[in-house]
């Protein structure tokens, strides 16, 4: 099967690219870094031209204001656009567990917006909601940064690991369409205050995390399983600890 995988660089694309040429299929990696902008239209069209399917895992560069917004609608109108134009038989896309409630926030409307786009186009199509990456929880614990301490709430959620996360989306671009959204978790459950307390220690990092429960997320204030995959999802076998101590290993 010839396959696209747009965001091929990223963390979640260099994983999927990796995995579906090991099982034999042909891969075509388009990102910024490989000549292809899906915001421009540069390099798009000879990288979708004879493709059997489209997996979108592209992200945008900032969260917050319009620009994550501006970024999915005009991608995912070009994507979908080039996608229609080479009769591509199936679009996976990636996107985020928790997604319609959590539209207040710039970024989670503006995937909303590729959501929506994606459904109501004429592309077969799989939508994968993924919780939040054990790679980027340096990132989320900065959102309660204050000083020498961390305020973040105790709300619920299972972060997992990028590789069972690309090892999935691999499953589903050999699939046939779900023309639906499926989700992906980790196998445990953390606050995120308590995920902040476990990643600072394997870090020996000393400053403490204050438990508060109106610290937003990304400027919205998190409802008790907001951030939790549905009845369903997918779980995945890579533990936190097992991730902790690989990363500190490497």
């Amino acid at each position: 099967m010839k396959i696209t995988v747009v965001g091929a660089s990223g963390l979640i694309g260099t994983r999927l690219s990796e995995i579906l040429r090991r099982s034999g299929h042909e891969v075509t990696a388009a990102s910024f870094s490989f000549g292809v902008d899906t915001v421009s239209g540069r390099g798009l069209e000879a990288a979708i031209a004879g493709t059997d399917m489209v997996v979108d895992v592209t992200n945008a560069a900032s969260f917050g204001d319009s620009a994550a917004l501006d970024f999915f609608k005009t991608s995912t109108k070009n994507l979908l656009s080039a996608a229609a134009d080479a009769g591509v038989g199936h679009y996976l896309a990636l996107s985020v567990v928790g997604t319609p409630l959590l539209v207040e926030s710039d970024y989670f409307r503006a995937k909303m917006v590729q959501e929506n786009l994606i459904r109501a186009s004429s592309r077969p199509y799989t939508i994968l909601r993924s919780t939040q990456f054990y790679e980027f929880i340096s990132g989320l614990i900065d959102i309660g940064a204050q000083g020498d301490v961390f305020r973040l709430p105790p709300a619920p959620m299972r972060p997992v690991a990028a590789g069972d996360v690309a090892a999935f989306l691999a499953e589903l671009t050999v699939a046939p369409p779900l023309g639906g959204i499926v989700e992906i978790g980790g196998p445990e459950q953390f606050g995120v205050d308590e995920i902040a307390r476990i990643y600072l220690a394997a870090n020996e990092d000393e400053r403490p995390v204050i438990t508060d429960p109106s610290t937003s997320y990304f400027g919205v204030e998190l409802t008790d399983d907001a951030l939790l995959p549905g009845a369903g999802a997918r779980m995945a076998t890579e533990k936190l600890s097992e991730w902790l101590n690989q990363s500190m290993a490497s």
